[in-house]
């Protein structure tokens, strides 16, 4: 008898310890009480120029060095023909007559019929054109004397022609004049050419030679490639931060970005050099600057296009500190604060404002509701404090509802860091931003990095990061997937601490696969093609989900950060009546979760669940774009109860609807 009462009691045990271990394997998800509200803002993207992202990539013209203002006036430029002659073909330069476009071409054409004189610009790596699409070509020319006809030519790679066009102009005087003419290809080719052939017989003058496809996005005359653009949009970004990045500051202040230089017609936008042209020694890129044909206007307007905040970040009167470190003395700051606060009236402004007018005059009546401004970009030291504080001031005293958003310097822990922040705080900034490039290990284990934050203080911008595997593959062979996941388990801490974290953005954004400096990026694209990499997938699937308030998900009464490899967040979404909860399973073996969604919601039948997953070297490529894509599945739900199969090295997405 006492042998049975003692395995009765052992049957109990060893059922309440199942049970009990059953329940703690549960992640139990509080659907009836929100945490925080999670920002609009919160997944966005971040745009610089670097890797051919603007000039030779979303910025579509097609002529390189269009207007002759690269240090090599004719760098993309080849002459041809037997007709020319010694000094038949000169660089001319106005210099101080016009500062902003000093250069064009002047070209003696003698005699000459088609094919005796001409020229051929090689485009970006080439031109990407694709059949039966019209290519739109346009000059400003000076026909000096005589009566000269051009024939446009664009061929392929073996110098086939796959498109013809004639330009004939119409006016022969001192003045410039604008003209255009069409072309439409009968092929595809990843890397044509231009000839312009001169016929005739006179003295002309050629500059801001340009070629656009037609089919850019929105069909916007000299606007942005629309394959790119699609791919930011079906990301769905709240917010989109520009110009950088480095070339914020630039390698002095001399060649700092200056926002206005960058409005108004594109022939008075004043080329530089971008400093991509010269950072990485091992990655020359001579033919890299920036015509600003891309300007603010612009980066304003794609924000508008595509539902996102605009995110502009301006020079704080510092240069690089990696190459000069040069200041401008605190006294002269002046004009850096000035160019500041004229942004802010060219966005928001109305017509009886100066830099609101020269905004509608560019043909948006409307204001651009610009709500958020970065001082200086990667900025550290005392230096950068002095600065910031003297913006903070101006600023403020003028358009106290702008949320400015301060740097914290290169790395996330660091002595430089610290001190930064601290100071930072002390001063009552709105957003702090803060940058990581480390390894996936790095990622993994700071998933918890913003538990701890103060919830109070100022709200944290991570406005750079990527998981960076080892420093000896290379381009494109970086973005494989043990990145990419390690960012899913470092976003799952970000998306749980959307009370602290208010933005994120991956950087880089984009990379030409023949024309990029540093990697890992974003998006890859080539000449005619565009392919997300598995960080993209990523990236994609926390924007388009981010929901509208945070949710706890527990395991044991504490976020799952890791325990097992896993880790977790979760939100509501009251907008679309839906619970949505993200798992990322780091390990080498597929995991079962229960999920258990705790309230008085009622749910749907079926659950959607999204998963991706790969082996940890697995990557995309442009002859596999969708190695590693989402799948997506419908499943039924036992009631509140889900039994969860998170794939190894995968991540899975659940959906719920509730009413």
């Amino acid at each position: 008898m006492k042998y049975k009462k003692s395995f009765a009691i052992s049957i109990l045990t060893a059922l309440f310890l199942s049970a009990n271990a059953q329940k703690e394997a549960t992640l139990l998800v509080n659907t009836q009480k929100a945490v925080a509200p999670i920002a609009p803002t919160m997944w966005g993207v971040f745009f610089e120029d670097i890797n051919l992202g603007a000039d030779g990539g979303i910025y579509a013209e097609l002529v390189k060095n269009r207007s002759f203002e690269f240090s090599k006036p004719l760098m993309g430029w080849s002459v041809k023909g037997k007709k020319f002659g010694e000094g038949d073909v000169l660089v001319q330069n106005r210099q101080e007559l016009q500062i902003s476009n000093p250069r064009f071409l002047r070209l003696n054409i003698k005699q000459a019929a088609k094919g005796d004189a001409g020229i051929t610009n090689e485009g970006f790596r080439g031109m990407g054109i694709k059949k039966d699409i019209r290519y739109d070509f346009s000059l400003m020319y000076r026909q000096l004397r005589g009566n000269v006809t051009l024939h446009l030519e664009l061929v392929d790679d073996k110098n086939n022609v796959i498109g013809i066009g004639t330009l004939k102009p119409n006016a022969t005087n001192d003045d410039w004049n604008k003209q255009q003419a069409s072309l439409v290809a009968i092929a595809t080719v990843e890397k044509a050419k231009l000839n312009i052939w001169f016929e005739g017989n006179g003295l002309i003058d050629l500059d801001m030679v340009s070629l656009f496809p037609s089919d850019t996005w929105k069909e916007r005359p000299g606007g942005m490639r629309k394959d790119m653009i699609q791919m930011l949009a079906d990301m769905k970004p709240g917010f989109i931060r520009f110009p950088g990045g480095c070339i914020v500051e630039g390698i002095d202040l001399a060649n700092r970005y200056q926002w206005k230089k960058t409005i108004g017609p594109i022939e008075d936008r004043q080329l530089i050099m971008n400093r991509w042209n010269v950072e990485f020694g091992h990655r020359p890129t001579p033919d890299y600057f920036q015509t600003f044909g891309l300007g603010f206007y612009e980066y304003f307007q794609l924000a508008e296009d595509i539902g996102a905040e605009p995110l502009p970040i301006l020079n704080c009167g510092m240069a690089c500190q990696y190459n000069t470190g040069e200041v401008v003395p605190l006294d002269q700051l002046g004009p850096y604060i000035q160019d500041a606060l004229d942004l802010i009236e060219f966005a928001n402004g109305d017509a009886t404002t100066e830099w609101g007018k020269k905004r509608i005059a560019m043909g948006h009546k409307e204001p651009f509701n610009l709500k958020y401004l970065g001082v200086g970009n990667e900025n550290w030291g005392p230096q950068y404090i002095e600065r910031a504080k003297l913006f903070k001031d101006k600023i403020k005293e003028k358009y106290p509802n702008i949320q400015l958003i301060y740097s914290s310097g290169t790395d996330p822990d660091s002595e430089r860091y610290h001190f930064l922040d601290k100071q930072l705080r002390s001063i009552g900034a709105d957003i702090i931003d803060e940058h990581y490039y480390r390894s996936p290990d790095w990622f993994l284990k700071n998933a918890a990095r913003y538990d701890s934050f103060d919830r109070k203080g100022p709200k944290i911008f991570a406005g750079e990061y990527a998981a960076h595997v080892d420093g000896k593959i290379t381009g494109s062979n970086r973005n494989i997937w043990q990145a990419a996941i390690a960012e899913a388990a470092f976003m799952t801490g970000l998306e749980r601490n959307a009370e602290v974290v208010t933005m994120a953005s991956y950087a880089p954004l984009f990379a030409h696969g023949e024309g990029w400096q540093w990697a890992p990026d974003l998006i890859w694209v080539n000449n005619l093609t565009v392919y997300g990499t598995p960080n993209y997938e990523v990236q994609k699937m926390f924007s388009v989900n981010k929901g509208t308030h945070v949710l706890n998900a527990n395991l044991n009464g504490k976020p799952l950060t890791g325990e097992n490899g896993l880790y977790a967040s979760s939100v509501i979404d009251e907008n679309k009546k839906e619970i949505i909860v993200k798992v990322v399973n780091t390990s080498g073996e597929a995991k079962k979760q229960t999920l258990s969604f705790e309230g008085n919601k009622k749910l749907a039948s079926q659950v959607s669940i999204t998963s991706i997953s790969a082996d940890l070297n697995d990557k995309n490529a442009f002859d596999k774009p969708r190695n590693i894509y989402p799948k997506e599945e419908k499943v039924k739900i036992n009631g509140k109860n889900l039994n969860l199969s998170i794939p190894a090295n995968g991540v899975a997405m659940v959906k719920v609807a509730y009413k």
